[in-house]
């Protein structure tokens, strides 16, 4: 019977001894089951803990405490290449002398593979990755999207339980990246394979993956799905990391499980509002989140709940969208709004000193605890 899941890091440390002789804890008692056939992303800004995270599954280090499970059993200090899993390195790691037939059959060629076996499943692996027919050339001769395309055809023809990428989309520029990401997810699903995936780029993690693991410091900040990290973070960190928002200061009056009023005075008003921490009370000083694409213009004054009039301090245009910073009361938000009509006048789009109405549905502005 297969395990219940592909990859579990139960309590792990891992410390490293700074220049200057103090203890820095990289990973600091991290705790991740990643399912099997899952596209699982760690996400984080550099330092976060979670290269070092994706090394001690590779088994590249291991951890001083806790425990890396592969497919149910305790790895310790099982050395790379007795795991089950292959890496994909950012720098792609392709031996330059070789051709791409060459460096897709290396891992075979080391496990003494036959020249039959060899030849039909670097076949298969080239086809996966769409490079039939380039495998006389060398690396030198492919563009970078292809280079990545064999380093992903090398890891995948040793045909591993859990295939480990570190950031490996990070050298190519950003049309060929989001390309890329695609055929990544799409070839991920084909296989059904795990994918471990390492990332500091917030929109890849959000297009790719199944589930999220936002890393700080060596710590989990939060893991959930996609939709679960953008629309309903656990802290402001999260809320700041994953996209943008407003913040702004008020003060609990009343809560329920769903529902909550918040004073707030920068916009001299009561909004309403949904709890997302759990252990939120009345009185107390809290942080509300606002994503500013949720933020309503209208052209309605009725008695909607959360309504406010503002003056448009400042317009960007960027192609999609126009961002707008409004100031009502003595607070300004970041709004963006979608440009959903086809247009060139100047005087279709709104314009600094302009007055315009808002609305913030209770269900946006999300209450959190105070860091």
């Amino acid at each position: 019977m297969p395990a219940e899941f592909a990859v579990e890091l139960r309590d792990v440390v891992k410390q490293f001894v700074t220049p200057e002789g103090a203890n820095l804890a990289a990973v600091d008692h991290v705790t991740m089951q990643i399912r099997n056939g899952e596209f699982f992303s760690m996400l984080g800004s550099s330092g976060c803990g979670k290269t070092t995270s994706l090394r001690m599954i590779a088994g590249f280090e291991w951890p001083d405490e806790g425990e890396v499970i592969i497919e149910g059993k305790p790895m310790g200090h099982t050395p790379p290449y007795q795991r089950n899993v292959n890496m994909v390195f950012q720098n792609y790691a392709l031996f330059q002398h070789m051709t791409v037939f060459e460096n897709v059959a290396f891992g075979l060629e080391m496990q003494r593979a036959g020249r039959k076996e060899i030849i039909t499943r670097v076949g298969r692996s080239l086809d996966m990755v769409q490079l039939k027919g380039l495998d006389r050339r060398r690396p030198r001769q492919l563009s970078g999207g292809q280079q990545q395309r064999v380093a992903l055809a090398r890891a995948l023809v040793n045909l591993p339980a859990v295939l480990l990428l570190d950031e490996p989309l990070g050298a190519l520029d950003l049309k060929l990246r989001k390309e890329m990401q695609l055929e990544l997810k799409a070839l991920q699903q084909q296989l059904g394979i795990t994918f471990i995936y390492v990332t500091h780029d917030q929109e890849e993690a959000l297009t790719m993956s199944d589930r999220i693991a936002v890393m700080s410091l060596g710590k989990v900040r939060q893991m959930g799905t996609p939709q679960e990290i953008y629309e309903r973070p656990s802290s402001r960190f999260v809320a700041e990391f994953i996209g943008e928002s407003n913040f702004i200061d008020g003060r609990m009056v009343q809560i329920s499980k769903e529902a909550a009023q918040v004073h707030v005075p920068a916009l001299n008003m009561e909004l309403s509002a949904t709890p997302i921490s759990g252990d939120l009370v009345a009185g107390e000083d809290v942080i509300v989140s606002i994503r500013p694409e949720k933020v309503q213009i209208t052209n309605s004054i009725n008695e909607m709940p959360n309504h406010m009039e503002g003056t448009v301090e400042k317009t960007v245009y960027i192609g999609s969208d126009t961002h707008l910073i409004i100031h009502t009361g003595s607070q300004n938000l970041k709004v963006w709004e979608q440009n959903r009509v086809s247009r060139i006048d100047p005087h279709a789009f709104y314009s600094s000193g302009q007055k315009i109405q808002l609305v913030i549905l209770p269900e946006n502005a999300l209450i959190m605890k105070r860091e």
